[in-house]
């Protein structure tokens, strides 16, 4: 059997977007430059994560993510205003930063939450008291 000397192949490492790297072997005549190019991670346009390029609002949250690589983590992003979602590999600092807002916005929910249940409360115990003194309620309402 013959072997073609021009038959030759090269190999390219590829970066997919998960963030996981397969290496391709190319068999064929054409020059490594003609190879395609690597697809790019999608990136957000901004290192603020919780704002959605779509709308502007601060309201953008993780769906999903795993690790990517030792320094990468794939996550699915989710503006409940727009609808706007994406899938991007970030970095640790962009991730951290992105998780240090989100603690910020839990910690902004929980306040709120106290405050509204706080206020109900004391609209039932104001109701609760205007129905003892106008007798509105007796003892077989127990």
């Amino acid at each position: 059997m013959a072997h073609d000397p021009d038959n030759s192949h090269y190999v390219r490492r590829v970066v997919l977007p998960s963030g996981r790297a397969i290496e391709v072997v190319y068999f064929d005549n054409q020059a490594h430059t003609d190879a395609p190019e690597a697809p790019a991670p999608l990136v957000h346009d901004t290192d603020d994560l919780h704002r959605c390029p779509d709308c502007e609002q601060d309201l953008v949250y993780p769906t999903e993510w795993e690790e990517a690589s030792d320094t990468h983590w794939e996550v699915y992003l989710r503006c409940p205003n727009c609808e706007w979602t994406r899938v991007g590999v970030y970095d640790q600092d962009m991730v951290d930063r992105f998780d240090e807002e989100l603690d910020r916005g839990t910690e902004a929910l929980v306040r709120d939450l106290r405050r509204l249940t706080r206020a109900n409360m004391e609209d039932e115990i104001d109701r609760f008291v205007d129905a003892l003194d106008a007798n509105g309620i007796q003892p077989m309402d127990f």
